[in-house]
């Protein structure tokens, strides 16, 4: 089994400790890759949109960024950890998402995506754990995956791990565990289901790829699409 960790900050806080309690469980049973932001991702997208209109592998930071889409594809799962700054996720976290932004359905989605699982674990002073965890969701389902689990926090009265009550890291802790112990007993041999929605976006961005094939066949998109299959009668999904 293969897990892959995103950590949106390098401080080893409270995020660091409750996904490192939930990676834990795991133990010898899952070889773990962990990115952490904005150390494996050091630059903002410039928004030159060549990963979209010509080839993802000349961004200018196509090293970090093929790095980390390689180890997500070949991954079972996908394990989002970020803490809640001003109600979103951290701007590190947000300038790796921003980056695959050529991954989003109507680009060059990845077919693996379609069949992956994925956590998200967020933690918030008051508020904005909701909000931190759609901002990584939005783009997870964009990319096609659809069962995704969250665990959400709040520490109301201090930030950090050492003094918070023990009851409380207790409580988070065996949220996070507990949670590791359901995915760890899933077969990974066989890809989740693609649900509904994923479908649903999957089949209206066909339709728009369809479109923009007829007006310019040779539209980077719609020759990825092609090239797939999906114009046809593959699907990325079993």
């Amino acid at each position: 089994m293969k897990i892959v960790s995103l950590c949106a900050t390098e401080k080893k806080g409270v995020t660091y400790r409750l996904q490192e309690a939930f990676l834990e469980e795991f133990g010898d049973s899952a070889e773990i890759t962990e990115f952490y932001f904005p150390k494996d991702c050091p630059a903002f997208c410039r928004g030159c949109t060549v990963c979209i209109r010509k080839d993802p592998n000349l961004c200018r930071e196509a090293e970090y960024i093929q790095k980390i889409d390689k180890a997500m594809r070949e991954a079972d799962l996908l394990v989002f950890s970020s803490p809640a700054y001003v109600y979103h996720t951290t701007g590190a976290m947000k300038a790796l998402l921003d980056h695959f932004a050529y991954r989003w359905m109507p680009h060059k989605p990845a077919a693996e995506m379609f069949g992956k699982r994925a956590v998200i674990l967020t933690q918030c002073l008051g508020g904005g754990a909701k909000s931190t965890v759609k901002d990584i969701k939005d783009s997870l389902s964009w990319w096609g995956v659809s069962y995704i689990k969250t665990r959400s926090f709040k520490l109301m009265s201090e930030i950090e791990w050492d003094k918070l009550p023990d009851k409380k890291k207790t409580e988070m802790t065996k949220s996070v565990n507990a949670l590791a112990r359901k995915l760890l007993h899933i077969d990974y041999s066989k890809p989740a289901h693609a649900g509904l929605i994923a479908k649903g976006k999957f089949y209206a961005v066909r339709m728009l790829q369809t479109a923009l094939g007829k007006e310019n066949p040779e539209y980077t998109d719609f020759k990825y699409w092609k090239a797939n299959g999906w114009l046809d009668t593959v699907r990325p999904w079993k």
